[in-house]
């Protein structure tokens, strides 16, 4: 009982640090979270994390937090993660409740500093290529793989590229590597029952399918924003720069909130570090007051949450099979390539418009990459540094 207090308050500290310092969006994310969990803490190994990465890419809801969500439930049972998510989602969701409140007198953003974060997001998401590609494509097949996704998550960027990449490249790692013997075993070992996962499924289609009945039923706004917040949650591949736009159609306009009051949220999303799908917690706060911030965050995080315990849990029993391991050779150099293609779109082709933006980026590499400084002061340098360029 004392060793399982003890992990779950690691899995606490870990994962709010990572909540306090995580900028840059869900692919960012992944870097963050594999030097934290992989290289640092080795709380698994390379291939098991781009295994549950893979997973999580593959199933809808935010990624990155999903990914938190396994990481804490290998480590320490589904209560795991329950805490790993709190830990990582409640610093922003507290930041944007309170920057909802005070709308009135705090209703814009310097631009600069946040184009500054944004830059951070370009270091951080190539230090993580670099390393996950030395790893998981190492060999002519694979890197071949990894050019293949990302040609192809680059030209065509739809909700189901991603979905069909990992499904090809399944494929062909299973006949590229079916006779290929690998005697490492993953160490992707979850402490959940195959029952509780059943029940999480179960719950996941049922409210999904119900709640819109109910929702008819009884008219009330807060079912009609729980279900509104569930769905973009439930249907939405591809994290939270997806769930945006999304959210503006739900919310904007039925006349939940004006088109400034979800721009200026906006704003504050992408600035604020953790999961992008903390926006809901503004949303709520704005239509609603803090409660409303509450309710939506659960609503719209609990979907990832029931998927991710509804799948992992038979994740290694897959991953064994001899046949699984070889198309997870393919499946893995996929993951690398949908990261690397990530890096150029959203991210770079948002970010770098400047001889100045390029130089701060390739600095701030140099910073986590060769230098080995700590992601807060690689996180407050690019921001002072975006600040200052807007002001010259």
């Amino acid at each position: 009982m004392k060793n399982k207090l003890a992990s779950l308050w690691e899995i606490l500290l870990v994962s709010t640090k990572l909540g306090l310092t995580s900028f840059g969006g869900p692919i960012a994310h992944l870097g963050y979270f594999r030097d934290e969990y992989v290289i640092k803490r080795k709380w698994m190994d390379e291939d098991s994390y781009a295994q549950l990465v893979a997973l999580c890419q593959f199933i809808p809801g935010p990624a990155s937090s999903q990914v938190g969500i396994g990481i804490g439930m290998v480590r320490a049972g589904w209560l795991g993660g329950i805490i790993s998510f709190i830990g990582f989602t409640f610093p922003s969701v507290l930041a944007l409740i309170l920057f909802a409140l005070t709308l009135q007198s705090f209703n814009q953003f310097d631009l600069g500093w946040i184009q500054g974060l944004k830059i951070v997001a370009v270091a951080v998401v190539a230090q993580a290529v670099m390393g996950m590609a030395k790893n998981l494509a190492p060999d002519f097949p694979r890197k071949t793989i990894t050019l293949l996704a990302v040609v192809t998550a680059v030209l065509w960027q739809t909700t189901m590229t991603q979905i069909l990449i990992i499904i090809i490249a399944g494929i062909i790692g299973f006949f590229v590597y079916k006779n290929v013997t690998e005697h490492k075993e993953t160490s992707l070992h979850v402490p959940v029952s195959k029952k509780f996962a059943l029940l999480s499924l179960v719950m996941f289609f049922a409210i999904l399918v119900l709640l819109p009945i109910i929702n008819q039923i009884f008219t009330a706004e807060w079912i009609t924003v729980f279900d509104r917040f569930y769905r973009s949650g439930a249907l939405v591949f591809g994290g939270g720069h997806v769930v945006l736009p999304l959210l503006e159609m739900e919310f904007v306009p039925s006349g939940f909130l004006s088109e400034e009051a979800f721009l200026a949220g906006y704003g504050a999303a992408q600035a604020v570090p953790g999961p992008l799908f903390t926006f809901a917690a503004y949303l709520g706060t704005i239509i609603n007051g803090w409660q409303g911030g509450l309710l939506a965050t659960f609503a719209i995080f609990l979907p990832a949450f029931l998927l991710i315990a509804g799948t992992l849990p038979f994740w290694q029993q897959i991953s064994k099979n001899k046949n699984m391991k070889a198309a997870l050779y393919g499946v893995n150099a996929a993951v690398v390539g949908i990261l690397i293609a990530a890096l150029y779109d959203p991210i770079w082709t948002s970010t770098i418009h400047t001889a100045a933006d390029f130089s701060l980026a390739a600095i701030l590499f140099f910073m986590l990459n060769y230098w080995k400084l700590p992601p807060w002061i690689v996180v407050v340098t690019g921001a002072a540094a975006g600040a200052l360029m807007h002001m010259l």
